[in-house]
């Protein structure tokens, strides 16, 4: 029997670490299941941040009728500055502005980043807007203007045609709402001189009734 009895001891001695043991990958899983709860908070960041993200945008320009502007990014210019810690960068940016239904004007910005200076140059595009007259969806009679170096010349095109234009004389006839056109820029390739010019151009542009005003005719009597 003292034998017996030496032996319940030792069962449970032997007993004893296998629980330890057991009792061990709880604690290890509760301390992942902490460590998951930090990963639940930084979820709850990750849903602040999408939250940040979700913010409404803010609302697109508009001309004093209202109407919805598009902004075209013509030219960025970086400009480098040597320092005695090295060099520093700038930007400016050339950007043109229309309605899509005969307005359009242009506007120049600098700053330190890409995203201001092109904010900068849409605000002084939109406060620039001039009126175009236009023939339907393409330009009343042939036209050419000079600005600078500079040169442009514009000519209608029949429905179809599409915008036969390449750099700023594209962008510029996109924003103000010409889908077909032939042009040629033949003087200058600098990127702001090109723009005037082809806005001038536009500017330039007059209507038959505008023309029969002038004379002090009638429509009818001008046909």
């Amino acid at each position: 029997m003292a034998k017996n009895e030496d032996s319940k001891p030792a069962a449970d001695a032997a007993a004893k670490p296998a629980d330890d043991k057991a009792a061990t990958p709880a604690k290890t899983g509760d301390s992942n299941s902490q460590n998951r709860g930090g990963g639940q908070n930084r979820g709850g960041g990750g849903a602040n941040r999408g939250g940040f993200g979700g913010r409404q945008r803010e609302a697109a320009p508009t001309d004093s009728e209202g109407n919805e502007l598009t902004e075209k990014v013509v030219f960025i210019n970086r400009c480098s500055k040597v320092v005695k810690g090295g060099r520093r960068f700038s930007f400016s940016a050339l950007v043109v502005s229309g309605n899509e239904k005969g307005s359009v004007g242009v506007g120049f910005g600098k700053a330190n980043e890409v995203a201001e200076c092109i904010k900068k140059a849409s605000g002084v595009a939109s406060k620039s807007l001039e009126k175009v007259k236009l023939n339907g969806t393409t330009i009343p009679h042939e036209v050419y203007a000079e600005f600078g170096g500079g040169k442009v010349l514009l000519k209608p095109a029949s429905p179809g045609t599409g915008v036969i234009a390449g750099g700023g004389v594209r962008a510029v006839c996109e924003a103000v709402g010409i889908h077909d056109v032939l042009a040629k820029s033949i003087g200058s390739n600098n990127h702001a001189n090109v723009v005037k010019a082809t806005i001038k151009a536009l500017t330039m542009l007059r209507s038959q009734d505008d023309i029969n005003a002038l004379r002090g005719k009638k429509k009818e009597k001008a046909i």
